[in-house]
Protein backbone atom coordinates (compact mmCIF):
# COMPACT_ATOMS: atom_id res chain seq x y z
CA UNK A 1 0.00 0.00 0.00
CA UNK A 2 1.32 3.02 -1.37
CA UNK A 3 1.02 5.78 1.46
CA UNK A 4 1.61 9.88 0.63
CA UNK A 5 1.53 12.54 3.04
CA UNK A 6 -2.28 13.58 3.79
CA UNK A 7 -2.46 9.32 4.94
CA UNK A 8 0.44 10.66 7.43
CA UNK A 9 -0.96 13.44 8.82
CA UNK A 10 -4.53 12.63 9.06
CA UNK A 11 -3.26 9.64 10.77
CA UNK A 12 -1.66 11.83 13.13
CA UNK A 13 -4.92 13.98 13.27
CA UNK A 14 -7.01 11.09 14.63
CA UNK A 15 -4.94 9.65 16.78
CA UNK A 16 -2.55 12.61 18.30
CA UNK A 17 -3.14 15.86 17.02
CA UNK A 18 -6.75 16.53 18.68
CA UNK A 19 -5.48 15.23 22.45
CA UNK A 20 -3.23 18.51 22.98
CA UNK A 21 0.36 16.12 22.36
CA UNK A 22 2.95 18.65 22.24
CA UNK A 23 4.60 17.66 18.81
CA UNK A 24 7.38 19.05 18.94
CA UNK A 25 8.26 17.59 22.89
CA UNK A 26 7.67 14.13 21.28
CA UNK A 27 8.47 14.60 17.62
CA UNK A 28 11.08 11.54 17.62
CA UNK A 29 8.57 9.35 19.07
CA UNK A 30 5.69 10.18 17.33
CA UNK A 31 8.24 9.41 14.17
CA UNK A 32 8.55 6.48 14.98
CA UNK A 33 5.06 5.12 16.21
CA UNK A 34 4.19 6.10 12.68
CA UNK A 35 6.80 3.92 11.31
CA UNK A 36 5.36 1.06 13.09
CA UNK A 37 2.14 1.83 12.11
CA UNK A 38 3.75 1.07 8.50
CA UNK A 39 4.60 4.41 7.01
CA UNK A 40 7.70 5.25 5.24
CA UNK A 41 10.55 7.10 6.59
CA UNK A 42 9.87 10.25 3.59
CA UNK A 43 6.14 10.10 3.99
CA UNK A 44 6.45 10.83 7.59
CA UNK A 45 9.21 13.25 7.21
CA UNK A 46 7.44 15.44 4.55
CA UNK A 47 4.78 15.54 7.43
CA UNK A 48 6.36 17.17 9.99
CA UNK A 49 8.00 19.28 7.48
CA UNK A 50 4.30 19.76 6.62
CA UNK A 51 3.04 20.51 10.40
CA UNK A 52 6.31 22.76 10.83
CA UNK A 53 5.54 25.09 7.82
CA UNK A 54 2.08 25.29 9.34
CA UNK A 55 3.52 26.39 12.71
CA UNK A 56 6.26 28.57 10.60
CA UNK A 57 3.41 30.39 8.55
CA UNK A 58 1.27 30.74 11.75
CA UNK A 59 3.72 32.40 13.37
CA UNK A 60 3.22 35.79 12.06
CA UNK A 61 2.71 39.25 13.87
CA UNK A 62 -1.09 39.86 14.22
CA UNK A 63 -0.28 43.58 12.82
CA UNK A 64 0.93 41.49 9.59
CA UNK A 65 -1.82 38.99 8.96
CA UNK A 66 -3.87 40.09 6.34
CA UNK A 67 -6.63 42.05 7.03
CA UNK A 68 -10.04 43.39 4.88
CA UNK A 69 -13.31 41.47 3.77
CA UNK A 70 -15.01 41.28 0.52
CA UNK A 71 -11.20 41.21 -1.23
CA UNK A 72 -11.73 38.18 -3.85
CA UNK A 73 -8.69 35.69 -3.92
CA UNK A 74 -6.98 35.19 -7.52
CA UNK A 75 -5.54 32.33 -7.89
CA UNK A 76 -2.58 31.88 -10.13
CA UNK A 77 -1.64 29.03 -12.69
CA UNK A 78 -0.04 26.61 -10.22
CA UNK A 79 -3.32 27.30 -7.71
CA UNK A 80 -5.64 26.36 -10.32
CA UNK A 81 -4.17 23.37 -11.35
CA UNK A 82 -4.37 21.57 -8.27
CA UNK A 83 -7.58 23.29 -6.56
CA UNK A 84 -10.10 22.56 -8.64
CA UNK A 85 -13.45 24.66 -9.48
CA UNK A 86 -14.68 22.64 -6.36
CA UNK A 87 -11.95 23.17 -3.68
CA UNK A 88 -11.63 26.99 -5.36
CA UNK A 89 -15.63 27.37 -4.71
CA UNK A 90 -15.71 25.68 -1.50
CA UNK A 91 -13.18 27.87 0.00
CA UNK A 92 -14.74 31.07 -1.13
CA UNK A 93 -17.53 29.60 1.34
CA UNK A 94 -16.02 29.54 3.81
CA UNK A 95 -14.59 32.73 3.99
CA UNK A 96 -17.84 34.22 3.01
CA UNK A 97 -19.13 32.19 5.77
CA UNK A 98 -16.81 34.00 8.55
CA UNK A 99 -15.50 29.95 9.20
CA UNK A 100 -11.88 31.55 7.58
CA UNK A 101 -10.48 34.74 7.63
CA UNK A 102 -7.91 36.09 4.55
CA UNK A 103 -5.28 34.80 6.51
CA UNK A 104 -6.63 31.32 7.32
CA UNK A 105 -7.67 31.38 3.77
CA UNK A 106 -4.01 31.45 2.41
CA UNK A 107 -2.84 29.27 5.10
CA UNK A 108 -5.46 26.84 3.67
CA UNK A 109 -4.40 27.21 0.23
CA UNK A 110 -0.51 27.27 1.12
CA UNK A 111 -0.79 23.92 3.13
CA UNK A 112 -2.63 22.30 0.37
CA UNK A 113 -0.23 23.18 -2.00
CA UNK A 114 2.58 21.86 0.07
CA UNK A 115 0.38 17.86 -0.05
CA UNK A 116 2.82 17.68 -2.76
CA UNK A 117 0.16 14.82 -4.41
CA UNK A 118 -1.39 16.19 -7.97
CA UNK A 119 -4.92 17.77 -7.79
CA UNK A 120 -6.24 18.45 -4.31
CA UNK A 121 -10.15 17.15 -3.84
CA UNK A 122 -12.27 17.90 -1.80
CA UNK A 123 -12.33 15.65 1.00
CA UNK A 124 -8.45 16.55 1.52
CA UNK A 125 -9.08 20.31 1.71
CA UNK A 126 -11.68 20.21 4.26
CA UNK A 127 -9.02 17.97 6.54
CA UNK A 128 -6.10 20.50 5.29
CA UNK A 129 -8.82 23.04 6.74
CA UNK A 130 -9.30 20.93 9.88
CA UNK A 131 -6.30 21.09 10.52
CA UNK A 132 -5.25 24.64 9.81
CA UNK A 133 -7.96 25.66 12.31
CA UNK A 134 -6.86 23.73 14.98
CA UNK A 135 -3.51 25.66 15.02
CA UNK A 136 -5.84 29.21 15.38
CA UNK A 137 -6.01 30.57 18.94
CA UNK A 138 -9.37 31.88 19.00
CA UNK A 139 -10.45 29.84 16.41
CA UNK A 140 -12.46 27.54 18.36
CA UNK A 141 -15.86 27.91 16.94
CA UNK A 142 -14.67 28.00 13.59
CA UNK A 143 -12.65 24.31 14.20
CA UNK A 144 -16.03 23.17 15.85
CA UNK A 145 -18.21 23.82 12.87
CA UNK A 146 -15.55 22.29 10.87
CA UNK A 147 -14.95 19.45 12.18
CA UNK A 148 -18.95 18.67 12.10
CA UNK A 149 -18.82 18.82 8.56
CA UNK A 150 -15.63 16.61 7.73
CA UNK A 151 -17.03 13.98 10.51
CA UNK A 152 -20.38 14.22 8.48
CA UNK A 153 -22.03 14.93 11.27
CA UNK A 154 -23.69 18.14 9.55
CA UNK A 155 -24.72 18.64 5.79
CA UNK A 156 -23.07 21.95 4.55
CA UNK A 157 -23.94 22.58 0.91
CA UNK A 158 -23.26 25.46 -1.10
CA UNK A 159 -26.37 26.94 -2.39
Amino acid sequence: MKENVFDVLMYLFDNHLDDDTEIDANQDLLKNRLMQAGFGHSEVNKAFDWLEGLVAKNDVAPEEKLSGSGVNRVFNDQEMGRLGTECRGYITFLEQAGILDMHDRELVIDRAMALEDGEIDLHQLKWVTLMVLLNQPGKEDAFTWMEDIVMDRVEASLH
